[in-house]
């Protein structure tokens, strides 16, 4: 939850900050005497929709780090194996430069990988994991994550998000356009919004469409887990991703209404109750398509 969290509070504050920017040097041209210019304005939201996706991957080790209280492991230090077993399903996944490897303290069994690039990533795996699962099932999860990064999941998925941001800023404006419109009614010089009122009526319409459009990143998001378990499967066996899969699923029952959703950060999410907004398919389904 909390790197899902982190992800669209970056994304929210750089497009709030490159409107402030925007408004402050006057760049948004895409006004004119007749109406809205859509290509002027389909270009600008292309080009600053994408730079909070693109800032959220080029900082999210770096977020990682410092939110999550990572510690990193060694090959020769404690959990050294995990290290080797990493580097082991990188190899076979053309990866070039290792990722890092670090642990971090939580109950839960969770895991993640992060990082802009395939050559630039880290894996982290939770203390909960590696006290519930067996030796077979960790390596299940581990190569699920290494398999994220060889597929390039994470810049895909800002990608998608980029679009996914441009077409939040180009229908705030729009409708923030309108609703200007409609108040200042039949007479060009009727009140309307004023200029301060209309930047942050376009910024909290940004945050609205925001949220209502986060379905479509989290679907892509679950159709990546999909791929992920498949390589997985590929990289250590399809029997130690399947024995991972069950023993979350083990856990959360053990957990039953206590379990938070498990998001982004995390290995799965509970039930499919809110699976438009869950970035991760259900742990039964996952297995199904294993199987």
């Amino acid at each position: 939850m909390m790197r899902i969290i982190l992800f669209i509070a970056t994304n929210i504050l750089v497009m709030a900050a490159a409107t402030l920017l925007m408004r402050f040097f006057g760049v948004e041209n895409y006004l004119q005497g007749t109406g809205i210019n859509y290509q002027a304005l389909m270009i600008m939201c292309l080009i600053w929709g994408g730079a909070g996706s693109f800032v959220s991957l080029l900082i999210s080790k770096w977020m990682a780090k410092n939110t999550m209280g990572l510690e990193e492991i060694s090959l020769n230090g404690p959990y050294d194996s995990l290290v080797r077993k990493v580097h082991t399903f990188a190899k076979r996944s053309g990866i070039d430069k290792m990722p890092e490897v670090y642990i971090y303290r939580s109950s839960e069994p969770n895991a993640f990988a992060t990082g802009p690039s395939k050559n630039n990533s880290l894996v982290a795996v939770s203390t909960g994991l590696l006290e519930t699962m067996t030796e077979d099932e960790v390596e299940g999860v581990l190569a699920h994550e290494v398999a994220h990064i060889a597929n390039g999941d994470m810049v895909t998925m800002a990608l998608v998000q980029g679009v996914v941001n441009a077409f939040v800023m180009f229908f705030a404006r729009v409708a923030a356009f309108a609703i200007d419109n409609f108040l200042r009614g039949d007479d060009d010089e009727g009140g309307g919004l004023g200029a301060f009122a209309y930047m942050f009526l376009v910024m909290g319409l940004q945050i609205l469409f925001g949220i209502l459009a986060a379905p479509v990143t989290m679907w892509f998001s679950r159709h990546r887990e999909y791929r992920a378990d498949a390589g997985a499967a590929k990289l250590a066996g399809k029997h130690k991703m399947i024995g991972a899969l069950e023993s979350l699923q083990r856990n959360m029952e053990r957990m039953t209404g206590k379990h938070k959703e498990m998001e982004v950060m995390q290995i799965s999410s509970k039930q499919a109750m809110l699976e438009l907004f869950a970035s991760h398919p259900p742990l039964e389904k996952r297995i199904a398509a294993l199987r």
